[in-house]
């Protein structure tokens, strides 16, 4: 249960390790806050709809999973939006058109087909917990990095303003790529596998170490030494 949960988070994080979802992130992650609603709205969607699914998984036809899937989410999607055009206007209208586009989702339709329809409820919803939590992280992440940078705020309070001019382009197209592949690379880096390094430094042998020309081990091993 606790990998379940996890794996999304970080290991298997939908935005920054699968890259999926790229479109809502490069377009509302301008602001934090916008960042932060979009994550939570998707976030919620993803629970309700895993939950749903995974109930209903022995019901639904192979041959209209898709169309039932879709169908589900879609229920869910309005619900959200109605919430949030009644009590948080102002996200509505920055998000526009990318909150009811949640129903298309590929993190949602991927977490329906790959996990909620194969799995108890439990597990669904801790899936979809974590994933939504990994998505509203990276989103939350991206646009305080981008509107700190490019405004000099921070959910709308100045913050490098009077020391640091905002450079502009990081809340244009071209910065939010920027943001976004560093930290892909930064994830990609924290996320390696250490063991898959060890052993390819290990198959190259002796030859392959940078260290190769300073190390004792092979001095001893050319001269025939004991200690290896």
């Amino acid at each position: 249960m606790r990998k379940v949960f996890t794996n999304g988070i970080l290991r298997e994080n939908p935005v920054l390790r699968l890259v999926l979802g790229t479109c809502p992130t490069l377009a509302v992650t301008t602001m934090a806050v916008n960042g932060l609603g979009m994550g939570i709205a998707a976030t919620v969607v993803l629970v309700c709809s895993n939950a749903v699914i995974s109930l209903l998984r022995n019901i639904i036809p192979d041959r209209v999973r898709i169309p039932a899937f879709i169908t589900i989410i879609a229920g869910f999607v309005t619900i959200v939006q109605l919430l949030v055009k009644a009590y948080a206007p102002a996200i509505d209208e920055a998000l526009g058109i990318y909150l009811p586009l949640i129903v298309v989702n590929c993190i949602i339709l991927a977490r329906a087909e790959m996990f909620a329809s194969k799995n108890p409820v439990l597990p669904s919803i801790l899936d979809g917990l974590g994933m939504g939590i990994g998505f509203t992280a990276a989103l939350l992440l991206m646009g305080s990095i981008r509107e700190l940078l490019g405004a000099g705020t921070l959910f709308g309070m100045e913050v490098t303003a009077q020391f640091l001019d905002p450079m502009v382009v990081f809340i244009l197209p071209p910065g939010g790529f920027f943001v976004f592949g560093m930290l892909i690379a930064l994830v990609n880096r924290l996320t390696a596998d250490k063991s898959k390094i060890k052993q390819e430094f290990s198959c190259m042998g002796c030859e392959g170490c940078p260290s190769s020309g300073s190390c004792s081990a092979r001095a001893q091993v050319q001269t025939g030494g004991e200690e290896k």
